[in-house]
């Protein structure tokens, strides 16, 4: 048995495929030849249709040296508030704890908890608060920050805030189905977040 295990634990492996970064990937999307080529066999009176390959935008040239700024795209759902916008840092509330990003940081996928995003441009920083979503950090000093929704962090209400904390305070302390405990909950740690940015708690 032990003779066994042995020879089982010394026998030489297959390698493995390793998973390629983002900075192997072509930076032109590849055609799909082969959808193409199998519309064609079946309709070959008809242009094959689009595939989303087609309207993939090339991939930027990752810089040979580390860039002196970060260039920031900031989007809601209905709205873009940052587009290409060139700045020194950003600071993003992941839900690992906050985040700074800096020109050349590696390649990243966080997501979003409810905090403050402050953006460094020189000796001004400009803060919103974020509910939720995902920020994207790309390997060529870009950050992609899609967020479900936010506000700059001098439009919110103070007493706003307070009141709504309260009211989900006690909306939480009198749910009886686990439904309205959850939505309780939600609006709980919202609110929380919001006033902790008010009183400077956050970044």
């Amino acid at each position: 048995m032990l003779r066994r295990a042995t020879t089982l634990l010394t026998r030489s492996t297959i390698p493995l495929r390793a998973r390629p970064f983002s900075t192997d990937v072509a930076e032109t999307a590849p055609a799909d030849s082969t959808f193409s080529d199998a519309w064609k066999k079946v309709v070959p009176h008809i242009d094959p249709p689009r595939t989303p390959l087609t309207f993939m935008k090339p991939r930027p040239v990752t810089p040979s040296s580390i860039p002196t700024k970060l260039t920031v795209n900031f989007v809601l759902p209905y709205a873009s508030e940052l587009s290409a916008k060139e700045v020194d840092m950003v600071i993003i509330p992941a839900s690992t704890g906050h985040m700074g990003v800096l020109p050349g940081h590696v390649a990243t996928i966080a997501e979003l908890k409810p905090g403050v995003m402050s953006v460094h441009e020189g000796a001004d920083v400009t803060k919103y608060f974020v509910s939720s979503g995902f920020a994207f950090i790309h390997a060529n000093s870009i950050a992609d920050v899609i967020a479900v929704e936010a506000v700059p962090l001098d439009r919110v209400d103070a007493s706003l805030v307070q009141k709504g904390l309260a009211e989900f305070t006690q909306k939480l302390n009198s749910a009886s189905t686990d439904l309205e405990k959850a939505e309780a909950q939600i609006g709980v740690d919202v609110h929380s977040a919001l006033n902790s940015a008010l009183t400077g708690k956050f970044y």
